[in-house]
C-alpha cells in the first residue's frame, strides 16, 4: 500500500517537561536512540508516565524534541509540520467525523489533496476491502459499533500511503474480546500493506501479539528494545523481567564457572545455569525464571513448600517457599501428572537453559 517502506531513526532524542507542581524541570523522554526498520512493526511499551506516547508524538510531529534529531527514511524531520511528515496517526479516541459516512470520512484526506473523484473513490473502495468494510460506505459512524469505528480510523490513515502509520494505544475503548480481534486484524493489514508501523501501549500480551520489535521503556529511557522472544526469555534487567509476563527472582553467587555455563549458588543449594558468560566467578547472581519454565517434583535442585494448589482447568497454579522467597509456578496439563498439595514438602525442577541469569 505504502508508495515506500520508510524506516525511523531517532538519534539522541529528549523531551524536558516542567513540573507543575515544583516548577522543576524533567526529562520525559531522555538521550534515545532508535532504529525502526523499514516495513517492520515496533511496539512501545511501558508503565504511565515513561515517555512512550511523548516518542510517539515527536515522531508524528505534534511535540517537538529539545535535543536530537528524527530521521524518517532518512530524512531529517524536525522541522516539518504534522501534515507535512510521510506519517499517519490512529488516535485513542478514533477523531471520526459524526456528521460524514464511512466513505467521506475515510476520503476526507484525499480531498484535502485535491485529488480526483475517480482516484478518490478507487483507494477508498481499496482500503475498505483491506479492512473489511466493504459494501458500508453510505452507514454513518455514529451507527458503528467500537471495532467498525476502530476500522474507520485505520482505513482513513492507510488510504493516505504514508510511509509510517502511527498508534496511539487505538484499542483502550474497546472490550476485552474486540481487543484481540482488532489486534490480529490491525497486524494482518499492516503485513498486507507492507507498512511500518509504531504502536503505543501499555498492554504486554498486546505487544507480544503484534510485534516484530518491542521496546520497553522506563522513565524517558529505552530498558530494551528486541524480538517478544528476546525480552521474554533474555531481559536485560528486572523491570524487563517483571514488566513482561510474571518472573520469579531468586538470589544468589556464582560459584563456578565453565565455559559460558557455570553454577550459582541459592541458599546453599547448587544450581546450574547455561549462560553466565556475562558474570566473574564469586559475582552476585539473580536468576529469573519464569513460572512455566520449573515445575514440581520429588527431586530437584531446590527443596520448598507448597502454599498455594489451585485446579485451573489446563494448569494446576502452585505457590512454593523456598527459603523466604515466593515462587510462582505454572504445570501445564496437570491431568496425569501428581498434584502436590498445601502444606507438602517438594522440589522445585528446573533446567539450566530455562534460567536466565541478570
Amino acid at each position: 500500500m505504502a508508495k515506500e517502506k520508510k524506516g525511523v531513526r531517532l538519534e539522541h532524542i529528549s523531551k524536558i517537561y516542567q513540573d507543575p507542581k515544583t516548577g522543576k524541570d524533567f526529562y520525559a523522554v531522555h538521550d534515545t536512540d532508535l532504529e525502526i526498520k523499514p516495513g517492520s512493526f515496533v511496539t512501545l511499551l511501558g508503565p504511565s508516565g515513561c515517555g512512550k506516547t511523548t516518542t510517539l508524538r515527536m515522531i508524528a510531529g505534534f511535540e517537538s524534541p529539545d535535543e536530537g534529531e528524527i530521521y524518517l527514511g532518512g530524512e531529517p524531520i524536525n522541522e516539518l509540520t504534522p501534515n507535512k511528515r510521510d506519517t499517519a496517526m490512529v488516535f485513542q479516541s478514533y477523531a471520526l467525523l459524526p456528521h460524514y459516512n464511512i466513505f467521506d470520512n475515510v476520503a476526507y484526506g484525499l480531498k484535502l489533496r485535491k485529488m480526483d473523484k475517480e482516484t478518490i473513490k478507487q483507494k477508498v473502495t481499496a482500503i475498505l476491502k483491506l479492512v473489511g468494510l466493504e459494501g458500508m460506505e453510505s452507514r454513518m459512524t455514529n451507527q458503528l459499533s467500537g471495532g467498525q469505528q476502530q476500522r474507520v480510523a485505520l482505513a482513513r490513515a492507510l488510504v493516505l500511503e504514508p510511509g509510517v502509520l502511527l498508534f496511539d494505544e487505538p484499542l483502550s475503548n474497546l472490550d476485552a474480546k474486540l481487543r484481540v480481534t482488532m489486534r490480529t486484524e490491525i497486524r494482518r493489514i499492516q503485513q498486507e500493506a507492507g507498512i511500518t508501523a509504531v504502536y503505543v501501549t501499555h498492554d504486554q500480551s498486546e505487544a507480544m501479539a503484534i510485534s516484530d520489535q518491542i521496546i520497553i521503556m522506563e522513565k524517558g529511557i529505552v530498558s530494551q528494545m528486541g524480538t517478544p522472544q528476546e525480552i521474554y526469555y533474555h531481559p536485560k534487567n528486572k523491570f524487563v523481567a517483571d514488566f513482561i509476563g510474571e518472573a520469579n527472582f531468586l538470589e544468589g553467587k556464582l560459584t563456578a564457572k565453565n565455559g559460558s555455563a557455570g553454577t550459582v549458588d541459592v541458599m546453599g543449594h547448587a544450581v546450574d545455569v547455561a549462560d553466565v558468560s556475562h558474570l566473574e566467578a564469586g559475582a552476585d547472581a539473580t536468576l529469573v525464571i519464569r513460572p512455566e519454565s520449573a515445575t514440581l517434583a520429588d527431586e530437584g535442585q531446590l527443596p520448598c513448600k507448597v502454599i498455594l494448589s489451585t485446579f485451573m482447568g489446563h494448569y494446576q497454579n502452585y505457590h512454593v517457599m523456598v527459603g523466604d522467597t515466593l515462587v510462582k509456578l505454572t504445570e501445564f496439563n496437570p491431568k496425569n501428572k501428581k498434584i502436590y498439595n498445601v502444606g507438602d514438602e517438594a522440589f522445585v525442577s528446573v533446567t539450566a537453559d530455562n534460567i536466565h541469569v541478570l
